[in-house]
């Protein structure tokens, strides 16, 4: 008979790194949860406004639907905040790093 394989021992963690874990874990989920509620607000505001604008641009101007604008002005300031945040992030990640 084949003999059933014996379970290999299980990595043990300490009590610290399992509650920074834990923290981890439930800042990642608020944060999911604000982007969330934030993309649902967003999306709400944008379908609740679709008349149409005039939109002075540097070449002149165009008659655009508003959710359009909404929507652009929404991507160019994620695009930004990305960028702030990448850049804050490396910042924080030097200074950590010479103390």
């Amino acid at each position: 008979m084949a003999e059933s394989p014996t379970p290999e021992p299980e990595a043990t963690t300490s009590p610290s790194a399992t509650k920074a874990a834990a923290r981890r874990s439930s800042a990642e989920r608020a944060r999911l949860l604000a982007v969330a509620v934030l993309a649902v607000l967003a999306t709400l505001f944008a379908v609740l406004n679709l008349g149409e604008v005039k939109v002075n641009l540097l070449f002149g101007s165009r008659r655009i639907p508003l959710i359009l604008v909404i929507v652009a002005c929404l991507a160019i300031g994620a695009v930004f905040g990305a960028v702030i945040g990448r850049r804050g992030g490396v910042r924080a990640g030097r200074r950590g790093r010479r103390h």
